[in-house]
């Protein structure tokens, strides 16, 4: 069976297809290698290779790249690097992690261990954006002294927003822009929300 029938759509939803993968993607090389090719495709925004569990998953803009268009251009990355020899299974087989690596790789992949992650790397971002604004507001202490109260309240309203922006950036740029008119009502609700943002810096008089 040619490597590129080996390629089986597990799950397909609008800007998001997951593929069932040969071995030959457990390879570190090939699996960073099919990865960095695939990103260069536009419109494609993620592409996470699950070595362990022999998946592909690829995120990418309908408007920019339609799903017909980007499997051409996937199944094309693949022919090119079979004719390479990246597939061959010797090499492969060189290359096949320990039992350690593996058991890692599992433990890796446990679902509580993958939101433990991504908790974690959510709460890092958290972190640096409220640092970025503390320094930002410590530049004009002057405010602090005059107006603790409304200082606190503006670094609280800043860090509100910025979470906000975290928590929806995806539907944004996927599905807002694109589609204004169907999420219209989300869209008048972004602007109240910078009304409210830009009406509680003014100064009082």
């Amino acid at each position: 069976m040619s490597i590129q029938k080996q390629f089986v759509v597990r799950y397909r939803a609008d800007g998001h297809v997951r593929f069932q993968v040969p071995e030959q993607l457990s390879d570190e090389a090939v699996a960073r290698l099919i990865t960095n090719k695939i990103s260069q495709i536009d419109g494609v925004y993620s592409v996470k290779v699950f070595r362990s569990q022999q998946k592909l998953s690829i995120r990418y803009q309908e408007a920019v790249c339609d799903f017909t268009g980007l499997a051409r251009q996937l199944f094309q990355i693949i022919t090119e690097l079979d004719q390479d020899g990246w597939f061959e299974r010797k090499a492969v087989e060189q290359a096949k992690p320990t039992v350690k690596e593996r058991l890692q790789g599992k433990f890796k992949n446990l679902k509580a261990t993958r939101w433990a992650s991504e908790k974690y790397g959510e709460a890092k971002e958290t972190l640096h954006a409220a640092k970025v604004i503390t320094k930002l507001g410590l530049k004009k202490p002057q405010a602090l002294v005059k107006d603790p109260e409304k200082a606190i309240i503006d670094f609280l309203n800043d860090i509100l927003v910025l979470y906000l922006i975290k928590l929806h950036w995806h539907r944004i740029t996927q599905e807002w822009i694109p589609r204004p008119i169907v999420h219209r009502y989300e869209w008048m609700a972004v602007f109240y929300m910078f009304y409210l943002l830009i009406r509680s810096r003014k100064p009082k008089k």
